[in-house]
């Protein structure tokens, strides 16, 4: 009780106390989970339109279907997980043994999920897609709940959870590159004529390309040698192209990549487990006898919470309004930036990604910086009000006679966008003190299933729309870079407008969040005196 002033002093002027602290090195544990939250969620998203849609001519619309399911498989099976996981009691914690079996298995099914031949049907490989995901969805869940969870129960300070989600965001970048370098590596020219048995020796040959490439791009910086810097720019990481008319064997290029990255994926889980804790764990789930939770009441009470609602839509209206527009950004940068040509389109695509990632990077500080002085929710507002000015941007950015502008544009949306999530993230966890002095119990997995639940269908039917919308803009993957005039105008257009649309009502629901900074620090107060430290 002595020690509740110094705490709400604390918490109102932005400090963090001493013992509210997370060691560098469970931030580090914890950050690098985001391995599997960007290869395990989100690679496949952007790999199934270039390998069905781009190499194996599967209609968007059978994707964006496919892609559906696998984003409804989510929403049930992440509400599984985030009960079981709240109601576990083992001598690793609740959330741990979770995180290491899911991340095992999920490195080790990514690879399956694009086991296809060449010749299959449509509805075959539809098909393929729904029974794939089917399996994957599950164990991608087993991992990310408690995963999500274990992030809001780190620290019970306001401002040290936005450090955690700041660090969080920081190291998603390095794996986020990879979503990036993906069309680039399966379209690379070693891929063209190649077969399993020759893998080993086109990737040496890819491996020395690199090598090369950062030798002249070492060079090129020593001698300040301009004109060859723009020329190593054009050719990522120097990984030649096929000549003219050869494809290359896309869907094998995808095989192999997947199983690099499935690999990275199982050594960092067994990490991520050795390195975390549960802080809450064993003061306030075992020696306070917690009881379990029904799965019914895992999503009814958490919907029920108020503040939980409002942060839970504006995040929904954000994330539908971004994912309806998700396809269109690289058939914009392939079609009409650069007139067809797929490599030209992955090495941009690459750069943008490189781009977005030390641009997220910058805006990780800016926007902690501004949470911290003025409060998480004016800081999300300031998030949201850079990004609808970036995305209206987009119309400019996209030139082909200015190819590098749309590099600029990808970073604008990467800044605000790693603000977004590392906010939101934070403002998840604010949520949770509210609900446990409420009801009583720690139920982060409760919310962090419930939250997905409802992100993942908004996001579902965003996802949809996105191949919906490309088809009806009149886009034809046979015309290649001979689109119509009209496709690529509702591209651009619907690039730019449906994303603002969304960020608007997402502003309309964040204006009514009434988790201040100086309301936590009342509610941490009245929670420490009712239960004590943590």
């Amino acid at each position: 009780m002595s020690t509740a002033p110094s705490v709400l002093s604390a918490s109102t002027a932005g400090a963090t106390a001493r013992e509210d602290r997370v060691p560098r090195v469970q931030k580090f544990g914890y950050g690098l989970g985001s391995v599997h939250d960007m290869w395990g969620h989100w690679l496949y998203m952007g790999l199934a339109f270039q390998v069905f849609n781009i190499y194996l001519h599967v209609s968007p619309a059978w994707i964006s279907r496919a892609l559906l399911c696998k984003l409804v498989f989510e929403a049930v099976w992440d509400s599984v997980f985030g009960w079981w996981s709240d109601n576990t009691r083992t001598r690793f914690g609740r959330r741990r043994p979770f995180i290491l079996v899911g991340s095992i298995l999920s490195g080790l099914m990514l690879p399956m999920m694009f086991v296809v031949q060449h010749d299959w049907s449509e509805i075959h490989y539809f098909w393929f897609m729904v029974g794939s995901m089917a399996l994957l969805v599950p164990i991608m869940s087993c991992f990310y709940m408690p995963f999500q969870s274990l992030g809001f129960e780190l620290t019970p300070s306001y401002t040290e959870r936005t450090t955690i989600f700041a660090w969080r965001s920081a190291m998603q970048k390095v794996p986020e590159l990879a979503l990036f370098a993906a069309a680039a590596f399966t379209t690379a020219g070693v891929w063209v004529g190649a077969t399993w048995t020759n893998v080993p020796e086109r990737l040496s040959n890819l491996a020395g390309q690199t090598l090369h490439w950062f030798m002249d791009l070492a060079a090129g910086l020593f001698t300040l040698d301009f004109p060859r810097l723009g020329v190593l720019a054009k050719t990522l990481f120097g990984w030649t192209q096929g000549a003219t008319g050869a494809k290359p064997d896309i869907l094998l290029g995808a095989q192999v990549y997947t199983i690099i990255l499935g690999s990275i994926m199982v050594v960092a889980g067994v990490v991520v487990f050795l390195l975390t804790r549960e802080r809450y764990y064993d003061k306030l789930v075992v020696e306070q006898h917690q009881g379990k939770i029904s799965i019914k009441a895992t999503l009814g009470q958490a919907l029920s919470c108020r503040p939980f609602r409002v942060n839970l839509f504006m995040a929904l209206a954000y994330g539908i309004g971004t994912s309806m527009v998700s396809a269109l950004g690289y058939y914009a940068t392939v079609y009409f930036v650069c007139k067809g040509d797929v490599a030209a389109g992955a090495t941009w695509n690459f750069w943008m990604g490189l781009t977005g990632m030390a641009l997220g990077l910058a805006g990780i500080p800016v926007y902690s910086f501004l949470a911290r002085k003025l409060g998480k929710k004016l800081g999300m507002i300031a998030v949201q009000v850079c990004a609808i000015g970036g995305f209206i941007a987009t119309w400019w950015l996209y030139t082909p006679s200015i190819q590098w502008l749309q590099v600029v544009s990808c970073g604008l949306t990467a800044f605000t966008g790693s603000g977004f999530w590392m906010l939101y993230g934070s403002m998840t966890a604010d949520v949770i003190d509210y609900d446990e002095l409420e009801s009583g119990k720690r139920r982060e997995g409760a919310f962090a299933a419930c939250g997905s639940w409802t992100m993942k269908v908004g996001i579902a039917l965003g996802s949809w729309a996105s191949g919906e919308i490309l088809q009806r803009t009149g886009f034809d993957a046979t015309l290649g870079g001979n689109q119509t005039e009209h496709a690529i105008f509702m591209i651009r257009i619907l690039l730019a407008s449906i994303p603002v649309i969304g960020l608007v009502v997402a502003l309309m629901f964040l204006v009514r969040f009434p988790l201040t900074q100086q309301k936590m620090a009342e509610i941490r107060q009245k929670l420490e005196a009712r239960r004590g430290t943590v």
